[in-house]
């Protein structure tokens, strides 16, 4: 700044101690810790988000809905999903493979450890060994636990001879990943050594590429909307001082890139020499419910690896051709992913993910019998629903409902019992009133059919 009195608004956020010049023989300062901004009012909106985050801390909300946990036993970076974490995950995983095949996709599978060469055709290990777990011995040769898919998708690629009649292939995969990371910069879901990347390529000719990367753009903004995300915008990276591929290859890929988040309508910026040294590449961001951005989707070009792998297809004049290939990270990582859809629903998941979409309350051991005609036709159709069948009164049941935020609670008395009908409690609309199990049913199948985020919990 020119001078502290553009800060108009300021505020100290933190005090701790630091020795001058990071020796623990020197004496110790104080460090301060803040944040300023040109006015009052642009200092009250940060301050009310920073305090709504810490509300919205995946961390906390994790651990009060049990959904994972990281056991210092099984190793730093690692996680655990628990029962509720697992099945939203399983929800998440059987929507992307259902999306995935309507698409045109294929689904595969590749294992977890690869064998030395192969890391050092892929330039893993001139470049990225520092990112990778120790190697292991088998039959005298080295192996290392995988940091990427990449690999294995374009020795599936070189399995075959292929020609230009086969492409574009779309090839994707939930593949689990290890990557060292710095015990310092291990966060919750957000910074793990042990991932799942929703990682896909595409492999396609010089002409098909520009109609690939519109529908890679479409399929990305699609996905984050459907989860909850309304606003995207899409970051556009170019060519740098150095890297490989042919001019043209990249003045290609970047109009290529550039063309498709215009036709998909989105916002974009352009980071002008930002790419990396193998490709032009797109970073979509998406803004969650308090207004944060996260980095989410990732759309790349890759001009190193079809040379590395010499991968080639037969064109139509019957010569080899180099393909294009494209990296797509849609999620990231359904770890990272994961916590942004924590905070972004507080915990409080639509009906959809609800690992527990319905919980029943009977107001006695009377209506026992009837609370369990009512869960076995609830999961009938596949709705998940639980009976709290423990001792207490409704207030005590609606109040660890509301803490567990299950969207919908069904409260059965003598009067619902006798009439075979139950009175509908919403998580956040309160008492619906009264309602025949067939019509409750259909009202909830009708939610989780269209995926409604509307009830979800925003500040102000």
């Amino acid at each position: 700044m020119e001078s502290t009195g553009k800060l108009r608004a300021f505020k100290i956020l933190n005090i701790a101690g630091s020795y001058y010049r990071g020796h623990e023989t020197n004496p110790m300062l104080q460090r301060l810790y803040g944040t300023a901004f040109t006015n009052p009012k642009q200092l009250r909106l940060y301050m009310k988000q920073v305090e709504e985050a810490k509300k919205r801390d995946h961390r906390r909300l994790a651990k009060d809905l049990d959904l994972y946990s990281i056991s210092e036993k099984v190793g730093p970076g690692l996680v655990n999903w628990h029962p509720k974490g697992s099945r939203i995950r399983s929800l998440i995983e059987d929507f992307w493979k259902r999306e995935h095949f309507k698409n045109g996709y294929d689904i595969l599978y590749t294992p977890h450890v690869g064998k030395a060469n192969l890391w050092e055709t892929s330039g893993h290990l001139d470049f990225y060994k520092e990112g990778m777990f120790a190697p292991m011995d088998v039959d005298g040769q080295e192996y290392f636990i995988k940091p990427m898919n990449c690999p294995f998708h374009i020795e599936i690629y070189k399995s075959g001879l292929r020609s230009y009649r086969e492409l574009p292939l779309r090839w994707a995969e939930l593949g689990t990943v290890y990557r060292y990371e710095k015990a310092g910069t291990l966060h919750g879901l957000f910074r793990v050594r042990g991932f799942t990347q929703d990682d896909a390529h595409i492999f396609c000719t010089q002409e098909q590429i520009e109609g690939e990367v519109k529908e890679v753009i479409r399929f990305c903004n699609m996905i984050w909307k459907t989860f909850g995300f309304t606003e995207v915008k899409a970051y556009l990276s170019t060519r740098p001082e150095k890297a490989v591929g042919e001019p043209a290859q990249w003045d290609q890929a970047i109009k290529s890139l550039e063309a498709a988040i215009v036709a998909e309508g989105l916002p974009y910026e352009i980071d002008e020499g930002g790419g990396a040294f193998y490709g032009p590449k797109i970073d979509l961001k998406v803004k969650d419910a308090i207004g944060r951005e996260w980095q989410t989707s990732t759309i790349q070009f890759d001009f190193n690896l079809p040379e590395r792998f010499d991968l080639k297809y037969i064109g139509d004049d019957g010569e080899a051709h180099r393909p294009y290939m494209v990296h797509r990270a849609l999620f990231g990582s359904l770890e990272r992913f994961f916590g942004i859809l924590i905070e972004h629903y507080s915990g409080g998941f639509p009906v959809w993910l609800a690992p527990e979409q319905v919980r029943i309350l009977p107001l006695s051991d009377e209506q026992l019998d009837y609370a369990e005609e009512v869960l076995k036709a609830l999961r009938e159709v596949e709705i998940r629903a639980t009976i709290d069948s423990k001792p207490g009164k409704l207030n005590g049941k609606v109040k660890n409902a509301q803490l567990d935020k299950v969207p919908y609670m069904l409260i059965i008395g003598g009067k619902e019992q006798d009439n075979k009908r139950v009175a509908v409690r919403h998580r956040l609309q309160g008492m619906k009133g009264e309602s025949s199990l067939e019509e409750f049913i259909a009202q909830l199948k009708k939610e989780e059919l269209e995926k409604t985020t509307v009830d979800m919990e925003v500040s102000d």
